[in-house]
């Protein structure tokens, strides 16, 4: 397999999906002559032309309004919102058409739509730009919401989200662009809506997503060295959540720690507890711990930032403190 870039995996398989399938097209400010806020899509107007690769006003409301419009008569738009902070001025067309659409007139109606955005913290951009808004997507039904955390899950899960015929909000970790990782080559698709288990252990299960899985598996690593074995599960998919994977391993451990770089209040790691609780209450040998960032909105100074957000050291204290009381 060839070892390719976080970002040059999500570029694999757009490229791969465009030739595929001349139904699919982009959309995005700047998407096309620049390439985008980080130059994913950069020559891709030249190979499939302006018709196929769109650049757009400076209005998110504007141009996710008429990527649902195109889905719903016959395209497959794949739309870029240049940080996932702007998200919040297309919520009305996400949230009250994309989302709905299928469901007020059956098969009338599809809207097989990606949305791509960057996400996350680390950068030190700042409060307006360095969000993670997963929780509110997750909490509209109707959406479908991915966040891969390796080379390999980008490319797999983005193609999968380009052929599904419900729209899908695609998080990609502006952290996670510069990582490597072995990608397979040709179509390569994983399915939405399973989890993985990328570490096996036996004392406490720990529970990651995007940038958090990577955090996590630090975590175990530095565990490991004092005899606790960590099982870790990557989520991939938050909308639907897969919590029949996250129960199994809670059921053989008993112990939960559950990290997400969004704001603790609300979040996806309080959805995830919710669902242990309801599914295998009676395996907990300790209560579940949740791993977020501070409620407040992100600071620009990286020794704030840092401070402000969650780390494997946070993850793996929470995990130890587990295991060592109960």
């Amino acid at each position: 397999m060839a070892e390719l870039f976080y970002s040059h995996a999500i570029r694999q398989a757009l490229e791969e999906e465009m030739a595929r399938d001349e139904r699919v097209i982009l959309m995005g400010e700047d998407i096309a002559g620049y390439g985008g806020a980080f130059k994913l899509t950069a020559g891709m107007a030249d190979k499939y032309g302006a018709d196929r690769v769109r650049n757009t006003p400076i209005s998110e409301g504007g141009f996710v309004g008429v990527a649902v419009g195109a889905a719903l008569t016959g395209l497959r738009p794949v739309v870029e919102i240049m940080f996932m902070d702007f998200l919040t001025l297309a919520m009305d067309q996400l949230a009250n058409h994309a989302a709905k659409l299928r469901y007020q007139f059956g098969e009338q109606a599809r809207v097989p739509m990606v949305l791509r955005t960057p996400a996350g913290a680390g950068r030190g951009y700042g409060p307006t730009h360095s969000q993670s808004l997963e929780k509110w997507l997750v909490a509209t039904p109707g959406l479908i919401v991915v966040a891969p955390s390796t080379a390999e899950d980008a490319k797999g899960l983005l193609k999968s989200a380009i052929r599904c015929d419900d729209p899908v909000v695609f998080i990609e970790s502006k952290i996670l662009y510069g990582r490597r990782g072995e990608v397979p080559e040709g179509d390569y698709t994983v399915p939405l809506g399973e989890a993985k288990v990328v570490r096996h252990g036996e004392d406490v299960t720990i529970v990651a997503y995007s940038r958090m899985t990577e955090e996590a598996l630090k975590a175990a690593e530095a565990l490991a060295k004092y005899d606790i074995a960590a099982e870790v599960i990557d989520l991939r998919t938050l909308a639907p959540m897969d919590t029949d994977t996250v129960a199994a391993s809670v059921e053989k451990t008993g112990r939960v720690v559950v990290a997400e770089e969004g704001h603790m209040t609300g979040g996806i790691a309080a959805e995830v507890v919710a669902r242990i609780v309801e599914s295998c209450f009676d395996y907990l040998q300790a209560p579940p711990t949740r791993i977020a960032a501070m409620d407040i909105p992100v600071p620009a100074s990286p020794v704030l930032e840092r401070a402000a957000t969650p780390d494997w050291e946070d993850i793996g204290r929470a995990a130890a403190e587990l295991v060592q009381k109960y």
